[in-house]
């Protein structure tokens, strides 16, 4: 569950819903073009998963780093931008993973669910 800051409730529980399992790929393609592994790997993201794409594309300007930055500040009780979930270590993990997948198949995971 998303908490914000501020009074940005509806819309951030608008994207959790939203997020749902689209499979869509980059322009509306099937992530089927984009190479078994990545294909498989994109069909198998839970909603938690699919929600850091989103919350990593729509408010972090597409870079992992700084949303980690903030887990790991929130963890460390120093200043942080975003309240992300109450499981930040499984946040984390999670972004660790989907992070060294994209590099190993040089890919940005935005590109394959649908983050409308």
């Amino acid at each position: 569950m998303i908490r914000p800051l501020r009074g940005n409730g509806a819309r951030f529980r608008q994207m959790a819903q939203e997020v749902g399992n689209s499979d869509k790929g980059p322009l509306g393609a099937s992530p089927l073009g984009a190479g078994k592994a990545v294909s498989d790997f994109v069909n198998g993201l839970s909603d938690e998963y699919r929600m850091l794409i989103v919350l990593k594309a729509q408010l972090y300007g597409g870079a992992w780093e700084p949303m980690l930055d903030d887990l790991r500040n929130r963890l460390a009780g120093k200043p942080y931008i975003f309240k992300l979930a109450n499981r930040i270590k499984d946040d984390i993990e999670r972004i660790e993973r989907m992070q060294k997948f994209e590099t190993e198949h040089d890919i940005d995971m935005a590109d394959y669910v649908d983050l409308t």
